[in-house]
């Protein structure tokens, strides 16, 4: 039984950087080694919930711009699976959330530069599934309760994002957290943990600083699909926590 992941995909940059975050990145490749990946990924966003279906070598994306030239030459060939595209879309309809196709769709960085991390070999295939950030975080989780049986069939569900996104109080440089950021994700940590749905899902209203750490939801949403994909079993822990420039939290949850 595999459990749901919410991990954050980072900066492009972390595409050729060695730190303690791409460490613990491996680490957790070693932990799981799962028939094939599904990933929310906060880097692509539909009206409607799209799965790709493209089978592979899937195309390698630079939804990026203005780093350094060698980035672009980088690529993360993994295979898709139609296959498990498929058993998604039937799940989805057996839940009554709509869905789509998209036959073309590769990996964007919000899949593949911690994939490349996690599974550098790229050989397990991976199926990428849209956000829609306009939804409520109670339509979220219950769109990600469609896939909550998965992890029996040794599929790991990931959603891809990050707790404290805002570009505006970015600090580059700055080695230490500022206090707001620390006290969103230990009001989530809290929450999480207890399980306290009811709270978590009211986060714009209750969580300190909540306006601030997501000031959009593209980022943050996919903690409440991963969330609602695990199976429930287990007490939900932090698998890391660390912070970058100040703000741009790390921090990773295990369903």
């Amino acid at each position: 039984m595999l459990p749901s992941l919410f991990i954050n995909h980072g900066s492009p940059m972390m595409i050729k950087q060695q730190s303690d975050y791409t460490h613990f990145l491996k680490d957790i490749g070693k932990r799981f080694t799962p028939k094939a990946i599904v990933i929310f990924s906060a880097h692509w966003e539909e009206k409607v919930t799209t799965v790709s279906f493209a089978d592979g070598p899937l195309e390698t994306i630079y939804d990026f711009y203005g780093f350094p030239d060698d980035l672009y030459e980088i690529a993360y060939p993994a295979p898709g699976s139609p296959q498990v595209a498929e058993k998604l879309e039937k799940l989805f309809q057996t839940h009554g959330i709509p869905s789509q196709r998209d036959n073309k769709r590769g990996l964007d960085h919000g899949a593949w530069v911690f994939l490349r991390h996690m599974y550098p070999e790229a050989d397990i295939p991976v199926v990428t599934v849209s956000v829609n950030p306009f939804l409520s975080a109670a339509e979220q989780y219950k769109i990600g309760e469609a896939f909550r049986t998965l992890g029996e069939e040794n599929i790991l569900v990931i959603g891809s994002g990050t707790t404290v996104h805002n570009f505006n109080y970015i600090k580059f440089g700055q080695q230490h957290p500022e206090p707001w950021a620390v006290e969103f994700d230990d009001w989530l940590i809290e929450k999480i943990q207890a399980k306290d749905l009811q709270s978590l899902v009211n986060y714009e209203q209750l969580a300190p600083y909540a306006s601030r750490a997501v000031p959009r939801a593209e980022h943050f949403v996919p903690l409440f699909l991963a969330m609602g994909s695990s199976s429930g079993e287990q007490t939900p822990s932090v698998l890391y926590r660390g912070y970058e420039f100040g703000t741009f939290s790390n921090t990773c949850f295990e369903f």
